[in-house]
């Protein structure tokens, strides 16, 4: 492995790769939760999945009613929001045979609207 050491303009010290290893920092991430965020974001990659969130920003909303809103598939949508609900952005309640969807993390909608803004910021 390689040894490097990199000062910026700033006098900031970042270490090599070794030197890291050789001191564990205690605000190092462990397996699971670098999983988590990078589900996290592999979610908010997606257009489709996206779109979705940003649609329940609003209200609830049954999976036809996403699709119609949306111009989707409805198994386009039941697809997503599976992938959605499997890492708890989304959850669901029943009301006779319908589902209504709506977000299920208020940090990942934090995150999401952060991001449209600085899309959207000139």
């Amino acid at each position: 492995m390689l040894i490097y050491e990199y000062k910026n303009m700033e006098g900031d010290h970042f270490m090599g790769e070794d030197e890291r290893l050789e001191k564990p920092n205690e605000k190092d991430l462990d397996e699971e939760t670098l999983f988590v965020v990078s589900q996290t974001f592999k979610a908010l990659s997606d257009p489709t999945r996206i779109r979705i969130l940003n649609l329940l920003f609003e209200k609830e909303y049954a999976v036809n009613e996403i699709a119609k809103t949306l111009g989707l598939r409805q198994s386009t949508v039941s697809h997503q929001l599976r992938f959605l609900k499997n890492l708890r952005l989304v959850k669901y309640r029943r009301e006779k045979t319908t589902l209504y969807y709506s977000y299920d993390d208020n940090h990942v909608m934090e995150l999401l609207k952060q991001a449209i803004e600085h899309a959207r910021h000139e």
